[in-house]
């Protein structure tokens, strides 16, 4: 079973002045999850891993009464934003959960784990 796993990060912790220059604290976090991937490559349940660029450079697209619109960066004022997003292969819904508790664990920022609907999906 895949399952998509989203990483928030405080919308606080982000500067747009310094967005292409990662903090102390952001290079840690970023070694302590290369550990849970160096893993989860070993037992073949990794599948991709990526960070996403910072809210600033967001677009939203919306569908209005006046038609489609494009948005520079995030609509609403957010407390936390998605930073990243990984794709792990898992036996079930149980492991996604216990690999996921470690890493919130680990790195102290919630993660949300939604399954990817594949063939079996109608």
């Amino acid at each position: 079973m895949k399952f998509l796993v989203l990483s928030y990060t405080p919308a606080a912790s982000w500067d747009a002045a310094t967005a292409d220059a990662p903090t102390e604290e952001a290079l840690a976090a970023f070694a302590i999850y290369q550990q849970f991937e160096t893993e989860l490559r070993a037992t073949g349940e990794f599948v991709t891993s990526e960070g996403l660029g910072h809210p600033a450079v967001t677009t939203t697209v919306r569908k209005t009464e006046s038609g489609v619109v494009a948005t520079d960066g995030p609509f609403a004022e957010l407390k936390e934003v998605l930073a990243s997003f990984a794709v792990i292969d898992v036996a079930s819904l149980e492991r996604a959960r216990d690999i996921v508790s470690r890493m919130v664990e680990m790195l102290g920022e919630p993660m949300e784990i939604r399954p990817i609907m594949g063939d079996d999906f109608a």
